[in-house]
């Protein structure tokens, strides 16, 4: 999954895509480095973000997916966790709705979802951007994730959300500390057992530039390393800025979970 962020103030590229024409020729650029799903996302999630009205959200990412809906068949996915916001982006052309929130920000979402016939990526957050980091402590934080994106699922099956057409994605960096983002990549396989595929989002994230001490722009190779990681474990897809280098070192990996 490619993103591309239509916002002034996202983490890694807040800024270089806010303008319409940027934000498809980048789409179109990581279709062709190998995507397979485009993001598009109008607010940042980053934590001490601000929060984005829908009409401005929908200002910025509508224009965007009609055009890359025309130009490419590439699946488009819109990462917001708000209803109108999702309908106006399914109705342009997205097909799957990336919620952050896990169905917990918007009831009326899942119904959205289903009633497009869309796919739908449940993550597990705890807060919001700008309360998530000042808790990251959990007694059991796989347990508490699984619990709480079974959920997730049983909420969007009982709204009519196909079954095959849900992902899960534990949320590293939303709420989590170092610690708990590396345990999160190490337990992939424990996360399956939900009988969803999982997908990891780590890309350029601030674990990396911990463990690293390179700032967003300068973590390919550490973003690299945990995408391989989540695929060796058993992801099914990472969300990810780098497209063209992840796609050839998550290839690399296939391979390799194939002959194990």
């Amino acid at each position: 999954m490619g993103v591309v962020n239509t916002t002034p103030d996202s983490f890694s590229d807040g800024g270089q895509f806010f303008d319409a024409n940027r934000a498809v020729d980048q789409a179109l650029q990581l279709v062709a480095d190998g995507a397979d799903i485009i993001d598009v996302g109008g607010e940042s999630t980053r934590p001490g973000a601000d929060p984005v009205g829908s009409e401005e959200e929908k200002r910025r990412v509508v224009p965007v997916i009609e055009r890359l809906a025309a130009q490419t068949n590439v699946p488009i996915s819109i990462d917001t966790h708000k209803e109108s916001v999702a309908r106006a982006a399914l109705t342009a052309g997205a097909t799957i709705v990336n919620d952050i929130s896990g169905l917990t920000a918007d009831p009326r979402l899942a119904q959205t979802v289903a009633e497009f016939g869309a796919g739908l990526i449940l993550m597990h957050k705890r807060g919001d951007p700008t309360t998530m980091q000042s808790d990251t402590h959990y007694d059991d934080l796989i347990a508490e994730i699984s619990l709480f994106l079974q959920e997730a699922i049983s909420k969007a099956e009982a709204a009519g959300v196909d079954f095959a057409k849900i992902m899960i994605d534990p949320g590293i960096g939303f709420g989590k500390d170092l610690a708990g983002n590396v345990e999160i990549i190490n337990s992939v396989g424990s996360l399956t057992e939900l009988g969803k595929p999982v997908m990891i989002g780590a890309s350029r994230k601030s674990f990396i530039g911990r463990i690293t001490g390179a700032d967003p722009a300068h973590r390919l190779h550490g973003s690299l390393a945990a995408a391989v990681a989540a695929v060796l474990y058993g992801a099914s897809a990472v969300r990810v800025h780098d497209v063209k280098e992840t796609r050839e070192a998550v290839d690399v990996a296939i391979q390799l979970r194939r002959v194990k």
